[in-house]
């Protein structure tokens, strides 16, 4: 089916974004490859950041863990700064210094008064280059790793797409989990974390990304300033491309009523045409809690459907991006007795999206699509984080006139292969 030919009501939804003041996203590259990228708000606070090229995607399985270790002593102290100096200075400007570490990026950013934009890149720039990596420092964070890790072991979504990424990534890094085994967060020494930093944190794998009361002048001379030293590196990443492979994998755990489970297929990735059309393909599935009270009434054909079977609980769909690859699924809570009724409905489901969807449906998700997309990027740490992410992935950041366009003309005959079940 080709939805090209806009209806009345997109076309009214394209014109009143069209008079909606959309703030540009001006990017500069350093002549190390290092990039800047800004968009100014014109509010008092902002939100800056380094969005890297590396995660445990490019790790192997002696030192799978790393990057996600290197995280943790970011935060430990500098040649420069105790940790309890680099503590009390943060605390003084009243701003909020965090990490993140993925498959693929590896992110630190601060949250601060505009006023304050120097200090905080200054403070960024010092965690990142200058981390002392105390060996005692190391010794003890190892315990504090292996008690993260066990919160994570009770988020059972987060064990849930771990193992599946287990069976469909076999014999490939993104099949491995981004905290690493036991054995390696116990036997991770300073060499390996400065090998992990000279491999990776290069010049051309690096964005710093800002969003808020920022000049984009400014934040050039601060990238210049704080991370010149850098050293060049190629924008491009060395990683090994993944496989898909079809599989089943069952945990039996005692004592656990629920099943905590997801049926995936095989998605694309971040740059693929067809990503967009997929976005649009999981928002018709859409999400659903029986906490939440929708019953019947629920917002989505597969909600409504599972709404009148009282063993199931939730389920959410899901489109998971890499480099080279994606998932495509839906992940859900139900009780035994349910979940074959449940596994079929989302079958069913795919079917639909492949051969009966109508535009008038189609229209109706990209409308809300675009919705959703849009209320994420309220405030500047969700516009500072996609910025970044939209850098790393795409070597660009895609205007919001241009994505309203691109959802609106998306095709979606091509689920008719995607979704072949």
């Amino acid at each position: 089916m080709n939805s090209s030919q806009p209806t009345r009501r997109w076309r009214s939804a394209l014109s009143a974004a069209r008079n909606v003041f959309f703030p540009e996203t001006v990017v500069t590259t350093l002549p190390s490859g290092f990039r800047v990228a800004t968009e100014d708000t014109k509010i008092p606070t902002a939100t800056i950041g380094v969005w890297i090229d590396a995660g445990s995607r490019y790790e192997n399985e002696k030192n799978n863990g790393t990057a996600h270790f290197l995280e943790h002593m970011a935060f430990k102290g500098t040649s420069r700064r105790t940790r309890n100096a680099l503590e009390l200075e943060v605390e003084n400007i009243g701003a909020h210094l965090n990490a993140y570490t993925s498959r693929e990026q590896t992110v630190y950013y601060a949250k601060c008064f505009s006023t304050d934009l120097e200090q905080s890149v200054d403070i960024l720039s010092d965690i990142l280059l200058n981390s002392n990596l105390n060996s005692r420092d190391i010794e003890a964070e190892r315990s504090v790793i292996l008690r993260e890790m066990q919160e994570v072991e009770q988020n059972f979504q987060e064990v849930v797409f771990d193992h599946l990424h287990t069976g469909v990534f076999e014999g490939n890094p993104l099949s491995m989990t981004i905290l690493g085994p036991v054995e390696n967060i116990n036997s991770i020494q300073r060499n390996d974390l400065l090998e992990y930093i000279q491999t990776h944190y290069r010049s051309g794998r690096m964005v710093l990304s800002a969003a808020g009361g920022v000049r984009h002048e400014e934040v050039v001379r601060l990238a210049e300033k704080y991370f010149g030293g850098l050293k060049h590196g190629d924008a491009s990443a060395n990683f090994l491309p993944a496989a898909y492979k079809s599989c089943q994998i069952h945990l039996p755990v005692d004592g656990m009523d629920s099943i905590y489970g997801a049926i995936v297929v095989e998605g694309v990735s971040w740059t693929h045409e067809d990503n967009l059309a997929l976005m649009v393909a999981n928002t018709l599935i859409g999400e659903w809690d029986r906490s939440r009270g929708f019953g019947v009434n629920a917002p989505s054909r597969l909600a409504v459907r599972l709404g009148r079977n009282a063993g199931v609980q939730s389920f959410q769909a899901f489109n998971t991006c890499y480099k080279d690859t994606g998932l495509i699924g839906v992940y859900f809570v139900a009780e035994e007795s349910a979940s074959e009724a449940l596994v079929d409905a989302v079958v069913d489901e795919w079917r639909w999206l492949a051969n009966e969807v109508n535009a008038e449906q189609v229209e109706c998700g990209k409308r809300t699509l675009l919705t959703n997309l849009l209320l994420m990027l309220d405030g500047s740490t969700p516009i500072c984080e996609d910025i970044g992410r939209q850098l790393l992935c795409y070597g660009r950041r895609i205007p919001v006139p241009e994505l309203e366009l691109r959802i609106q003309v998306s095709e979606v005959l091509f689920m008719k292969v995607q979704y072949d079940v």
